[in-house]
């Protein structure tokens, strides 16, 4: 018996050992599977297609963090809160060369800190099959049709209508271009797209798939004035007289009465590398407007590197939202002879490696060219702009030849509202060497109305010294103006900018309810990344002095805003606007 409760007493003790060790296991030291990573289906596309990576992640300790390489490289990281399951997503714009494959690896940690094995996924690069090159050249008449599955190129004048004597149509033409087409221009023959009066084009891109007009020539290749560019001819008014052609001597005829005359619709269209001259002070622009008339839609065009101006009207009455000025040589937004159209939404963008011997500006207007009274007057309405120079800092390079944000001249009656201008040598500078803008501007002609000017009075040193006969350099409006160079030392004669009776044009611009002179753009709400390769354009909360908030007045025929400039939360020049374009491979 008594051995019999012995043995008892010992099973009872390892019961109870084992009761007290089970109890004694906490949850952290329970034995967890470890973490699995699964994919299916295959991943592949052609070179700047958008392939989407997925995986399946199992965790029964829960994850803790997924890390993602790509051929050997950090690509991807994520923490997670403990999700036992997850699906891995995550789009990949592919790169490489055709029949190359991109290697993605994925490897999870789990709450216990366990890892799971490396899981590879592999994306093939596919082959472009390469589109067929069309050459055009001459007259299109009738209805054509370009399609995105073909490249077009264009040698020479390639006109949509015909009208080689003015006043005489002999024939009309329709262009529809489908979204996603590319059209390059041949450089030797300096190829150009002209849309005579009574003709039509419609270049109708998206977003996703906008319609490019570049340059022929390869990738690291192109330069500002490889081709010619875009051309429309319109009858609307200008204030023009006798045979009305577009500088240069093209057979550009344009003008006429028809107010609403529509010559098509272009939306979302870049147009890169173009701009060429044909005689001393005549040229191509990248975006030629003469006449156009109001019935034609104008939004959402990118003009990149063009040679000379980005965006050039001269007279007509056609409206225009979502325009980008990127990097051009010559000036963003150039406006002449009656142009009486509304513009609103626009950015004008430089670098300062790209400027003119003419002097290069934001916008640079003019009634006409002898500053006189013809009418109609150009008084065309500009709301919601950003006017960006290049000088985002104390050491940023500038070439000499940048001038004003905005140079309002010869006899103009512009009116510029909710716009902001930075980064150049001067803010604003209305000019009057020619014609009355400064009468213009006592008058009320001439508005400029909830403009701010900011980071212009902070230009000195070096940089000065490249630009000391620049009138008003250094100042956010000028109040004098060169008239003469007296010596070969530099010396500059001026004469004083007076706004009405003795009032400086910087005490009137400052007088203007909504207006502000800011020594930098620190508490604007703009970007730190705004002078970089892709630009920060939208805004973020500011100050006091920021351009959010401020209280606009209502622009007939325009988007009611609440904020100066082109963006404020919103970058409408996302997904079709290229800022890199000279690393876009368009052909094969």
């Amino acid at each position: 018996m008594k051995r019999l409760q012995t043995n008892m007493f010992k099973v009872f003790a390892m019961l109870a050992l084992v009761v007290v060790t089970l109890a004694g296991c906490s949850k952290e030291d329970e034995v967890f599977p470890l973490p699995t990573v699964s994919t299916s289906g295959t991943f592949a596309g052609t070179p700047g297609a958008t392939v989407t990576v997925k995986a399946t992640i199992n965790a029964p300790a829960g994850i803790k963090s997924i890390t993602v390489l790509k051929n050997g490289a950090a690509f991807d990281s994520k923490i997670l809160a403990g999700e036992k399951t997850y699906e891995y997503v995550k789009d990949y714009v592919v790169e490489g060369a055709a029949g190359t494959t991109v290697n993605f690896t994925i490897q999870v940690t789990d709450n216990q800190n366990q890892v799971s094995s490396l899981v590879a996924i592999p994306v093939a690069v596919s082959a472009i099959p390469p589109k067929t090159i069309v050459d055009v050249e001459g007259v299109i008449e009738g209805n054509v049709t370009w399609t995105k599955d073909k490249i077009y190129r264009l040698k020479g004048y390639v006109r949509v209508g015909e009208e080689a004597v003015f006043g005489t149509i002999s024939k009309v033409g329709v262009l529809t271009i489908e979204a996603g087409t590319v059209i390059i221009g041949d450089k030797a023959t300096k190829g150009t797209l002209i849309v005579q009066r009574g003709s039509k084009l419609n270049a109708i891109g998206t977003a996703a798939a906008p319609i490019v007009f570049t340059s022929a020539e390869g990738v690291g290749s192109r330069a500002p004035g490889d081709w010619g560019g875009v051309v429309i001819c319109g009858k609307a008014p200008n204030n023009l007289t006798g045979t009305v052609e577009l500088e240069g001597g093209y057979k550009g005829f344009h003008g006429g009465t028809v107010a609403d005359d529509n010559s098509g619709t272009l939306k979302y269209v870049r147009i890169e590398y173009g701009g060429i001259p044909l005689n001393p002070n005549q040229e191509i622009n990248s975006l030629t407007m003469g006449s156009v008339g109001s019935g034609t839609t104008i939004e959402y065009i990118q003009a990149s590197y063009g040679l000379d101006d980005s965006f050039e009207w001269f007279g007509g009455t056609v409206n225009a939202k979502y325009l980008i000025a990127y990097k051009g040589t010559d000036d963003d937004f150039d406006v002449d002879n009656g142009f009486s159209g509304n513009v609103q939404f626009g950015l004008g963008y430089r670098d300062g490696n790209l400027a003119d011997a003419s002097g290069s500006n934001g916008f640079e207007v003019d009634n006409n060219s002898n500053g006189d009274a013809a009418t109609p007057f150009t008084s065309a309405t500009f709301a919601n702009m950003s006017i960006v120079g290049p000088i985002g800092t104390s050491s940023s390079y500038a070439d000499n030849n940048f001038q004003n944000g905005a140079q309002l001249r010869r006899n103009n009656k512009l009116k510029v509202y909710n716009t902001f201008i930075t980064g150049y040598p001067t803010g604003l500078y209305i000019d009057s060497q020619k014609g009355s803008a400064k009468t213009n501007a006592a008058n009320g002609d001439l508005v400029v109305k909830n403009v701010v000017i900011a980071g212009t009075t902070g230009i000195t040193g070096a940089f000065k010294s490249l630009n000391a006969n620049v009138y008003g350099f250094g100042v956010a409006v000028a109040d004098e103006e060169q008239i003469a160079k007296t010596n070969s030392s530099g010396t500059v004669a001026t004469k004083p900018i007076e706004i009405g009776s003795g009032v400086k044009a910087s005490d009137w611009f400052k007088a203007i309810a909504g207006n502000k002179v800011l020594t930098s753009t620190a508490n604007t709400g703009i970007s730190s990344a705004l002078w970089s390769s892709r630009p920060t354009l939208t805004l973020t909360a500011g100050t006091s002095e920021s351009l959010i908030g401020t209280a606009l007045p209502t622009l007939t025929g325009m988007t009611a805003t609440d904020y100066i400039g082109a963006f404020k939360d919103t970058d409408w020049t996302a997904g079709w606007a290229e800022y890199s374009p000279n690393s876009v491979l368009y052909i094969k």
